[in-house]
């Protein structure tokens, strides 16, 4: 070695030995590199044996049952992917079984159980999903709980409804039996006294007016103190104008015309009629008062008369058998009537002579003693000179 201790080769010696040293570092290097590799191939191939499903055989041959295509002979099918088994929960209860083919694609998605359906997949061998039988997961105590709730809630509701429903029935009922039992037309007895003193009667009344030789009626004060002491008993007639109530004042029977809101001026043209001077006679219709009783969301337009129980002469013919003395007793005082109406009376408070323009046997009454008189003069004009 005594070369060694030359100068001359110090230098080359070291650089071999620099050299050897990162060819032999190299070689580590690509070796650890071959082994880190291999093992992450490894791996992700373990990983992914892990994960992925084995791949399954071509043309494998399954057994079917409710669902085997058009082409299947004798309940068998050919598929490249899966055969299936699946038991699931029919619609009228008990459980329905159905196996078939399953196509590769999509598979994964298919072959998992829910908690209404368990199915089951193979691949290991032809007609091998003969021998799987899934079963379905036992109901969860939640699902039962929660039936239970909802079946409950709903029973207190239906019976809260029932109740709530009861009771409005019951208030409209009461409701209206109380509006029935009130009369219609509110016209209570006013304790008014002051212009028709005690024990006075209507045929007192109008004898009174009579021989004033005013002729036209009862004063307008007496007129609206009876109109207030009306009391309504019971309807008896309708027509195109309104109504017509059978009515008591101070024990005497009375005819309540009452007329609608909008009949204003029949209410007012058959009024004028009736109050004509020298118009009482004994075949028409005997008037007694008029008056206009209003709130502020309603208006009541009164015409009271003699009250007649035969009603008109188009009933009375239905429901009478009439000999000769009696209709022409009828056809008699009918003709007096009107004969008075058409009649124009001169002096210094004369009549004039009045059409009735609606004289028919349903404007015609019949008093008791069987003679006839005229009313609804409504359409009724005067003949003014």
């Amino acid at each position: 070695m005594v070369w060694l201790a030359n100068p001359s080769w110090q230098l080359p010696v070291s650089l071999l030995v620099l050299l050897s040293l990162q060819i032999e570092g190299n070689r580590l290097d690509n070796m650890l590199l071959r082994s880190t590799g291999k093992l992450s191939v490894e791996t992700k191939k373990e990983y992914a044996d892990s994960t992925m499903p084995a791949s399954p055989q071509k043309d494998l041959w399954c057994h079917c049952h409710h669902h085997c295509p058009e082409e299947s002979v004798n309940n068998t099918c050919k598929t490249d992917g899966y055969c299936f088994t699946i038991m699931e929960e029919g619609d009228s209860g008990g459980y329905v079984i159905t196996s078939g083919c399953l196509g590769k694609e999509g598979s994964d998605f298919q072959c998992r159980s829910s908690q209404r359906r368990a199915i089951e997949c193979c691949t290991d061998r032809d007609f091998c999903n003969r021998d799987l039988h899934p079963t379905l997961p036992p109901q969860d105590m939640r699902d039962f709980v929660d039936g239970s709730t909802h079946h409950i809630a709903l029973l207190i509701s239906v019976t809260v409804c029932s109740i709530i429903l009861a009771l409005l029935i019951i208030f409209c009922f009461f409701r209206y039996k109380r509006q029935e039992e009130r009369p219609r037309y509110n016209m209570g007895i006013e304790q008014n006294e002051t212009f028709i003193p005690p024990g006075e009667s209507l045929k007192d009344l109008i004898e009174q007016s009579q021989s004033s030789g005013s002729g036209s009626g009862l004063p307008l004060l007496v007129q609206r103190t009876i109109a207030k002491q009306i009391q309504m008993v019971k309807q008896i007639g309708k027509g195109r104008y309104g109504e017509v109530w059978m009515g008591r004042w101070r024990g005497e029977k009375v005819a309540v015309k009452v007329f609608f809101t909008m009949e204003e001026a029949s209410w007012f043209r058959e009024t004028e009629i009736y109050q004509t001077v020298l118009m009482r006679h004994e075949n028409i219709l005997g008037f007694i008062a008029a008056d206009i009783k209003g709130t502020g969301s309603w208006t009541q337009l009164y015409l009271i008369t003699d009250y007649h129980e035969n009603g008109s002469l188009y009933d009375y013919l239905k429901s009478t058998t009439l000999d000769t003395k009696a209709m022409l007793k009828l056809a008699y005082s009918t003709v007096s009537g009107l004969c008075h109406l058409h009649t124009e009376i001169f002096g210094t408070q004369g009549k004039p002579a009045i059409a009735h323009r609606d004289l028919k046997s349903k404007n015609i009454l019949v008093k008791k003693n069987g003679m006839c008189c005229i009313a609804d003069l409504g359409l009724a004009v005067k003949f003014i000179r």
